[in-house]
This record gives structure tokens, sequence and C-alpha cells, in this order.
């Protein structure tokens, strides 16, 4: 069944898009510099980086589709949920150690992320009642 894409879905997929980008530029470009601040592995942020750049790339190119299937929609929120799970997995499983400033960093950008899917699904629960 195809999702429309509203304008409040379209532009939660462009935040997103917005917040995964540059967070995704500042690992990749900056991962040296964030991996000293923050005593996160310099190879855990590239590797991160690297993975969010397609994801950003879905999310504009959905966000400017007037519908898509269901199951793309809940894919993205599900890839966001899955985010926000390994996020605090890393930290609380002790995959990785790092300091005061960089457990801010992993819980913030997971909350952001967490944001995101609940605006998502917001929208595609709005989206759904509208069409009923």
């Amino acid at each position: 069944m195809p999702v429309t894409i509203t304008p409040f879905l379209r532009n939660s997929f462009l935040l997103d898009a917005v917040a995964s980008g540059a967070t995704g530029l500042l690992m990749l470009a900056g991962g040296s510099l964030v991996a000293s601040l923050t005593g996160l592995p310099q190879p855990l942020l590239f590797w991160a980086g690297v993975s969010l750049m397609p994801f950003v790339a879905l999310l504009v190119h959905v966000s400017r589709q007037p519908a898509v299937s269901a199951g793309l929609a809940n894919a993205i929120v599900g890839i966001n949920v899955l985010w926000v799970v390994a996020s605090f997995g890393i930290l609380l499983a002790g995959v990785v150690q790092p300091n005061l400033l960089g457990i801010a960093f992993v819980v913030a950008q997971a909350l952001a992320v967490a944001l995101f899917a609940a605006l998502q699904v917001a929208g595609l629960r709005r989206g759904s009642t509208a069409a009923a």
C-alpha cells in the first residue's frame, strides 16, 4: 500500500537527511578531531559516517516522491530505531570507552535520531488517518 508523502512527512525526512548528512560529514572529514575530543575510535566514526551517506541519499530521494511504499517508509523508521539501539548498545556493552564528551556525543545523536523516528511515525500515522 502506498504512503502519501505529506508536507509533514517530507519535512521530517529532509530534517533527518540534513542532520544525518552533517553528522556523517563530521565523522568522515573530522573523524580524527572528533576521536581525539571524544575518546571514540576513529575507525568507528569513519564507518558510521560512511554508512550514513546512502541513508541520506535515500531520505532525499523519498522526500521528493509524491508517494512511496509503506514498507520503504517503515524501513526508514526501522533504520533510525536500529541506529538508536546500536548507539546506546555500544555504550552499555562497553564496546567503546569514550570520555564524558564522547558519551554526550553518542547520546545526543541517538536522541536526535529517536526524535526523527518519532516524527516520521507521527507523519505516517497522520497520513494514514487522513487517507481513511
